[in-house]
């Protein structure tokens, strides 16, 4: 396994409830190391361009409305085969699907205020990452 890098995020439907020291905590108990993280008020048009791939999705307007309700944790994690173990952790988009042991199950209010949001590979993580950190910004 390589040391690899993925893009992380903390949605508002969880820094509403003051869960985002409580989900940080997890993923380092899991091994990830967070190495850049900001709070950011996400503005209709970041979440738009962030979300763009979902545009001709029926839920796309729902998705925009909710990541701009409140205060995000935007952030890189690092650590062994970090984009799988990100999603591993995180668990099933679906909290009623999710594993037990994962911030989804433990802490998601629905399939749409599920809490986190993590890359799902490689090419991904660098256009998520690159979204809202620059190089400098990344530090490990």
């Amino acid at each position: 396994m390589a040391v690899e890098r993925t893009f992380s995020m903390i949605k508002p439907d969880a820094t509403r409830r003051n869960l985002t020291g409580a989900i940080i905590k997890i993923f380092e108990e899991a091994g990830l190391r967070v190495v850049a993280s900001k709070r950011v008020w996400m503005s209709k048009r970041e979440a738009e361009g962030f979300y763009a791939v979902h545009k001709e999705r029926p839920f796309f307007g729902e998705l925009v409305e909710s990541m701009c309700s409140g205060p995000t944790v935007v952030q890189v994690l690092e650590g062994e085969n970090a984009i799988a173990r990100n999603r591993e952790i995180m668990g099933a988009t679906n909290p009623k699907d999710a594993a037990e042991g994962t911030i989804r199950k433990a802490h998601a209010l629905s399939i749409g205020e599920n809490s986190v949001h993590g890359s799902d590979a490689p090419e991904t993580a660098v256009a998520e990452m690159s979204y809202w950190f620059s190089e400098t910004e990344i530090v490990g």
